[in-house]
């Protein structure tokens, strides 16, 4: 098959001793995923094989040295470091860390130089990847420092998605960040995201409240009140269906979730709690307002499964077919807008 007719996906690795390449080798043991996509792991094939020789799995890798090199009936493997490198399954440690980076650096060079298409990212320690080069909370951060555009975070399944409008801070600085113009900013990516990337023409989009119960006209907090209700209804003036602020614990227990096209949560904890909580194992991470698209999948790198053959792949199978269908649905985006007389 021609590279025009093939969508070729970036893929980091994660971090070496955990569960991350567990999980491509098993969304790629099924062949009919090459009829979709062209793989790409930035690795090194002897970490690999120590993987599939512990879980005994037998994925056939096509190892290359350069992205010219991609056979697009394989799954490719770029070859970006040479020496020995210790995997100890199930363990935190700064090597894996440090190579779990390395991967991360390669393939997000590679997918800004447009030689891949989409970035798939396997989990990380966010502790262990720390560095000089690597001094952010984690993926999203980095990727907005070495990608154009303004990120949001987006938790999502077919039936909901969450955006955050502060994300990996201490809940003690929470209350001081949300600020209209923060506001304005989240709503306005996840708007863009839903037309452009979900083929959404007038989405709906909820924000959620600050406080319990709104602030309880300001018994519990005012920032409800006093920011948050004032921004939304600035916002609508713009004619966008924007609305709020909810109060988090009813508006997901009465499932009013359903009735919009996006959410978005004031933190990190009020929007995946419940997502998780709703659809752990099939959600995926999506990194929405950046030049290039990112999934991952909605887990961590599970040490304490690491190597026991144990992890489910579902979320990363559903990561890949997500980055897929928003290059595809973006790609449509670019093309109509060229020409605004073809868009009714």
């Amino acid at each position: 098959m021609d590279k025009s007719d093939k969508i070729i996906v970036g893929i980091s690795i994660g971090d070496l001793n955990g569960i991350g390449i567990e999980v491509i080798l098993k969304t790629f043991q099924d062949k009919r995923m090459l009829d979709f996509c062209t793989p790409v792991l930035f690795g090194a094939t002897k970490v690999v094989s120590y993987h599939k020789k512990a879980l005994n799995l037998d994925v056939p890798i096509h190892g290359i040295t350069s992205i010219s090199q991609v056979n697009h009936a394989k799954i490719n493997l770029l070859n970006i470091w040479k020496e020995e490198v210790s995997v100890e399954l199930g363990k935190a440690t700064k090597v894996s860390g440090e190579y779990a980076a390395k991967s991360l650096a390669l393939a997000v060079k590679h997918l800004k130089e447009k030689t891949v298409d989409v970035l798939l990212t396997a989990p990380i320690n966010k502790e262990t990847i720390q560095s000089e080069d690597f001094n952010f909370p984690g993926h999203t951060e980095y990727l907005e420092a070495n990608l154009e555009g303004k990120s949001l975070m987006i938790l999502m399944t077919d039936k909901l998605r969450i955006g955050l409008i502060t994300g990996h801070i201490p809940i003690s600085k929470v209350a001081e960040s949300i600020t209209p113009k923060l506001i304005k900013e989240k709503v306005s990516t996840m708007y863009t995201s839903l037309v452009q990337d979900f083929g959404i023409s007038k989405p709906k989009i909820a924000v959620l409240a600050l406080n319990p119960h709104c602030g309880d006209k300001g018994v519990i907090g005012k920032e409800d009140d006093e920011i948050i209700r004032p921004t939304i209804q600035e916002i609508k003036e713009t004619g966008k269906l924007v609305y709020g602020p909810y109060a988090a614990d009813g508006f997901f227990g009465s499932e009013t979730y359903k009735q919009f096209d996006g959410v978005l949560a004031t933190y990190h904890d009020q929007g995946l709690a419940p997502f998780k909580a709703l659809s752990f194992g099939s959600g995926v991470n999506f990194t929405a307002g950046l030049s290039d698209i990112r999934t991952s999948p909605d887990h961590g790198t599970g040490f304490d499964i690491a190597g026991k053959n144990m992890a489910n792949a579902s979320s990363f199978n559903e990561a890949l077919f997500t980055a897929l269908q928003i290059f595809k649905t973006r790609k449509e985006y670019k093309s109509l807008t060229k020409n605004p007389l073809l868009i009714k």
